[in-house]
């Protein structure tokens, strides 16, 4: 058997806690590199994107700010995008990514513009 690496168990073990909380709701997946973060809204049963936001996007690329307020920005967009589309009670899934910094400030902000997680 493989031997798994760090952020690969603790994908895994995240999965695997959220499977528990994920009834009637929508999974909010989270990628993030050096530079961007993007997060998408998914039907689990249907497999399917319903609402996704990136910080590649042309109107966020114009714009010259730090990392951070890029998330808080990205948070809004989100929120509003998945408020449109009547969404609002969903679960949070991190990935491999630890809470803090930039995925910290980016729940807080889907939270603060509201969505129940």
């Amino acid at each position: 058997m493989k031997k798994l690496n760090k952020n690969l168990k603790r994908k895994l073990r995240n999965r695997k806690k959220l499977k528990k909380v994920s009834y009637g709701r929508y999974r909010i997946s989270v990628h993030k590199s050096l530079k961007n973060i993007s997060a998408q809204i998914i039907d689990d049963k249907l497999n399917k994107t319903l609402v996704s936001a990136s910080s590649v996007e042309k109107e966020l690329k114009k714009k010259k700010v730090k990392k951070i307020e890029i998330s808080n920005i990205l948070g809004e967009i989100l929120a509003k995008r998945a408020i449109d589309k009547k969404i609002n009670k969903v679960y949070f899934d991190r990935g491999a990514n630890k809470f803090h910094g930039r995925i910290k400030t980016f729940a807080d902000s889907l939270r603060k513009n509201g969505l129940e997680f």
